[in-house]
This record gives C-alpha cells, structure tokens and sequence, in this order.
C-alpha cells in the first residue's frame, strides 16, 4: 500500500460558524488541524503518497502542508469546480494514482477520527481478493446511519438507507468512512458529474455482482460533524482516547501551546487545547474545551465543552456550556450560554445579555 485518496471538499455547514473561513478538515484539532491527524495516521500504516480531493476553500491546504515532505509524504492537489460528491471526487483525482489496475487505493473521508488498524483493512482486501472492502463499525443506534449487512464470511450484501422502523434495523453495522479500491472500479465511475458512492457506485457494483468485503474494526470512531463532536473528538485526542501520532505534546488532561498563556490559578481539565497565543485569565475554569489561536477567557469565566473561535473573547464571569463562538466574536461579562448556541463571527454580545438564571 503506497497511495491513498483524501476526500476534503464538503462545507462543513453543521459546523458553522466554525467553517465560515476555515474547511473542516482544517480546523484545529488537539492543537493542529484535524487533517494532520488523518495524515499522519496514514503514514504510519506504510502510505507515501496521498492526493487530496479539495473544493471549498481550496486554496487554504497546499500553503499549509506544501508537498508534504514535513509529514514524509508526497502530496498533491486536485480541486473540484462544482461538487461531485464523493464517487465524482474519486474519479476527478484518478489520473494522479500511480496504481496499476489491480492495485488498492485506500479512500479516506475528511472528518472521521478513528482508531481504525488502516493495515488489517488492507490485508482484508487482499486476502479477500474483494474489488472494494469497507471499514464498518458498530453502533448501539444505527438509526442516523445507512445500514451494511454482512454474511458469516464479511462479503456485504446490501447498502441500506437508514431505517425508520425497528423491523429494518436488520443490523447494527455502519458504513465507517474508510475504504480499500481497487485502483479499475475508481476509473469506471463516471466521469464530470455528481457520483455519490454509498448511494450509486456501491449499490451499482454490487448489483453487477462485484465483490464488496467489510470489516468491522470498533475500536474508536467518531464522525466529528457537528460542533458538539469535534470539541469531544479533540478532547479524546488530547486524552489518548483517540489515537495519532500527530499531538503535538503529552497526553493528559490539557494542552498549551507554546505561545499560550494561562493564568496560575486557571483551572484546564478533561483534554482542554489553548492554541497559540491565546490566553485564559485568572480565576477561569475550562473543560473538555477548545480555544483556538489567539483567543482570551478572561477572569472568573468557566467554559465547559465549548469551542472559542480564532481571537473571540469570552468575558468575565461568563458561563459557556456546549457553546461555539466563532472568529472575533466577543460574549461580554456576565453571560450564560448553554448547548447548542452559536455565536457567530464577529459577532458582538453585550454584557449580561444573555442570562438562563436570575441576575442576582
């Protein structure tokens, strides 16, 4: 296994604001951007060369990773004009695969941490002699999910969109976001239009009697698309809950970056990053959070399982549960914002604006 694909290109739109000037592969993830994990991941199973399939804001992940000789990869680049889905991007890419034939591609999706054995799914492949092979996970509710059915030996038999009764929950495998191609079935989807592979290219090849093989692999996977995920998913990172080699300090319950300041009385707990230059006063408390480069918590505030945006400011004594404050924005003194809130970037909350409690 020398080549994989990264698929890089969607919006992000559940994590807005935090992909209002940033890809979601980019944002920082236990302190550098979650694609250095996903990178990193992948050259330690033995990958050399990756070709990265980007569209929105394409232009922000070359200037970062170059040729990715920093990581000991060869990178490349190949943006998509309109969206093509997932199967379209595979096939936009093709021609920079130095595979032959029958050679495996490993396909990575752009926003899954995983603890995923990248080489067991290789072997899988190849000892199965499949045409594509799957990583499946288990879930204790497959419900937001499509279904993937195996029998006794893994070849899958059927792609099931997610059920809506308990009678068509006939099994509790999902499709995990990571798989092996042959390099022939990538150059057979069609070429210059939208391709969805969960809803086109695999229902299709295994209709035309392909072989499709699954392995189930249930260590750790987490889909970090929405707010609430990726602030867990960094904290795991940081925790070692998750494994990559790409963490940029010791596992344990905080990380500072080197240009972080942090007050000697601030408490940080439950694999809380302070990015650079940021800076959490005195007297703060943050946990399970992410504060991104430059941000401030000032005094008295406590932040649980948030996000703070590039530069936002959290004012004093505010309280933040479950909260995503965008770029610039500033949540002045005194505020309560609990689960699910999104401040948007740049955007101004006056001081004791927003309150859940009485204000004495």
């Amino acid at each position: 296994m020398t080549e994989a694909i990264l698929l890089v290109g969607g919006k992000g739109t559940r994590l807005r604001p935090l992909t209002v000037h940033t890809p979601k592969p980019m944002v920082p993830a236990a302190g550098v951007p979650f694609l250095t994990h996903q990178l990193a991941r992948a050259r330690a199973a033995g990958v050399d060369h990756i070709v990265l399939a980007t569209s929105y804001l394409a232009e922000v992940f070359e200037p970062h990773f170059g040729d990715g000789s920093a990581l000991g990869l060869h990178l490349e680049y190949v943006t998509e004009k309109e969206p093509l889905g997932t199967g379209g991007a595979l096939r936009n890419v093709a021609e920079r695969l130095r595979s032959g034939p029958d050679e495996p591609v490993l396909v990575f999706n752009g926003d899954i941490l995983t603890g995923l054995d990248i080489r067991a799914l290789v072997d899988t492949h190849e000892s199965t002699g499949a045409d594509v092979s799957l990583h499946l996970t288990k879930v204790t509710d497959p419900r937001a999910y499509g279904l993937v059915p195996t029998d006794d030996t893994g070849r899958v038999l059927a792609f099931l969109e997610k059920p809506q009764t308990p009678e068509e929950i006939v099994t509790d495998q999902i499709n995990a976001g990571a798989y092996v191609f042959r390099r022939s079935v990538i150059d057979i989807i069609p070429a210059g239009r939208p391709v969805s592979v969960e809803r086109e290219t695999f229902p299709g090849l295994l209709a035309a009697g392909a072989h499709l093989q699954g392995m189930v692999d249930s260590t750790y996977w987490l889909d970090l698309g929405t707010p609430a995920a990726f602030v867990r998913g960094s904290a795991d990172l940081v925790m070692g809950r998750a494994p990559s080699p790409a963490v940029p300090g010791r596992r344990g319950d905080r990380l500072i970056l080197p240009t972080a300041r942090v007050a000697s009385d601030a408490k940080l707990t439950g694999g809380t990053v302070v990015g650079e230059g940021a800076f959490v006063a005195e007297g703060a408390r943050v946990c399970g959070s992410t504060i991104l480069p430059g941000a401030v918590i000032e005094p008295g505030a406590v932040v649980t399982d948030s996000l703070i945006g590039s530069r936002a400011r959290v004012g004093e004594r505010s309280v933040l549960t479950g909260a995503v404050v965008g770029d610039g924005a500033v949540v002045g003194a005194d505020n309560e914002l609990r689960d699910g809130v999104r401040v948007w970037c740049d955007a101004r909350i006056p001081a004791g604006a927003v309150r859940f409690s009485s204000d004495q």
